[in-house]
C-alpha cells in the first residue's frame, strides 16, 4: 500500500438526543418537618387567641371603658412627656460623653468612661429614689465662685419637681447607654474615610459632621432605637418618685377598683405595645431614609 493510500476514516458518532425538559415534571423538595411546624404554631395561636377572647377573667368590656378614660390619657401624656425629655437630653449627653471617650485627654477619657461604668452599673429605680431624696442631702444648690462665696441660691425642694426628678433620673442613666451606642456607631466607621478626610485639610469638626456622623447614623440608630423602646417601658418606674404616668395611674385605678386590675394592666400593656410599635415603625423609615433606597 502506498502512503499516499487512506485508510477509510470512521463515521462521527451521532450526539445522543436531549431529553424534552418540558415534557419532564419538576417535583419540588419536601419540606414535612416546615410543615408540621407550621401547623403546630398556627394550632397554638388560634388556642391563645380564642381563650383570650372568650376567657370572662379579661373582661374586655371593662378593658373598653378604661382604655380612652381621661385619668389614663393623662398618664399617657406624662409618660409621652417625660420619654421625650429624657430621649433628647440622654441622646445629647450621650454624644457629649461618647466625644469624651474618643477623645485625645486622658482626663476626658477617664471621667467619661467612670461616669458609664457608673450609671451602667446602678439600677435605673435606685437612681430615680437617690433624687427623690436629695432635698435630705442638699436643701439648697448654689453657683458661684469655687470655694468661695456663692452668688445665686436656689431651693432644692422647689426645684426638684416629681417631673423634673424623673426626667432628670432617665436622662442621667440614658446618657451612658447612649454614649456606648453612639461611640460604637463612630468606630464603625471605616479609618479611611477619616484619612482621606484629614488629606485633604477638611477641619477636625467638619470632618466628624459632614463624614463620619453620617455613616455612623447607620450602625447608631437600630441600637439606639432599641434603647428608647427600653426608655419607654423603663418610665413606668417614676411611679415609685410619686409621678402618675400611664403605669401610676393604672396601678392607683387598680388600688380604687380591685375588680379591674386586669382590664387596667391589659390597658397600660396595649399602649405600651402602640408606642413601641410607633418608634419601630419611625426607624424602618430612618433606616429606608438612611440607605438611600426605598425597600419593597
Amino acid at each position: 500500500m502506498s502512503s499516499t493510500d487512506a485508510l477509510p476514516l470512521d463515521p462521527p458518532l451521532a450526539a445522543p438526543p436531549l431529553p424534552d425538559l418540558g415534557a419532564q415534571r419538576v417535583l419540588p423538595l419536601r419540606h414535612p418537618g416546615r410543615w408540621i411546624a407550621t401547623a403546630v404554631v398556627v394550632v397554638l395561636a388560634a388556642q391563645f387567641l380564642h381563650g383570650l377572647a372568650t376567657n370572662p377573667f379579661y373582661q374586655w368590656d371593662r378593658f373598653g371603658y378604661w382604655f380612652a378614660r381621661p385619668v389614663i390619657l393623662r398618664g399617657l401624656w406624662v409618660t409621652l412627656e417625660v420619654t421625650a425629655l429624657s430621649a433628647v437630653l440622654g441622646l445629647l449627653a450621650g454624644v457629649v460623653l461618647a466625644m469624651a471617650r474618643l477623645s485625645r485627654n486622658p482626663v476626658l477619657r477617664t471621667v467619661s468612661w467612670l461616669y458609664i461604668w457608673v450609671f451602667r452599673s446602678v439600677p435605673l429605680i435606685v437612681v430615680l429614689l437617690i433624687l427623690f431624696n436629695f432635698s435630705a442631702l442638699y436643701k439648697t444648690l448654689s453657683l458661684g465662685v469655687p470655694f468661695g462665696p456663692s452668688l445665686f441660691r436656689f431651693d432644692e425642694n422647689k426645684l426638684a419637681t416629681e417631673l423634673v426628678v424623673a426626667t432628670v433620673g432617665l436622662s442621667l442613666n440614658e446618657a451612658a447607654y447612649a454614649a456606648e451606642v453612639v461611640r460604637g456607631g463612630i468606630l464603625s466607621v471605616d479609618d479611611g474615610q477619616r484619612a482621606a478626610a484629614a488629606a485633604l485639610g477638611l477641619p477636625r469638626w467638619y470632618q466628624f459632621r459632614r463624614i463620619v456622623f453620617p455613616q455612623a447614623l447607620r450602625a447608631i440608630v437600630p441600637a439606639y432605637v432599641n434603647q428608647l423602646i427600653g426608655l419607654i417601658k423603663g418610665t413606668s418606674l417614676v411611679f415609685y418618685v410619686s409621678l402618675l404616668d400611664l403605669f401610676g395611674q393604672v396601678q392607683t385605678m387598680g388600688s380604687t377598683y380591685p375588680g379591674d386590675i386586669v382590664p387596667l394592666l391589659l390597658v397600660a400593656t396595649v399602649w405600651y405595645v402602640i408606642l413601641t410599635s410607633v418608634v419601630s415603625a419611625a426607624q424602618h423609615l430612618i433606616e429606608r431614609r438612611l440607605a438611600g433606597a426605598v425597600r419593597a
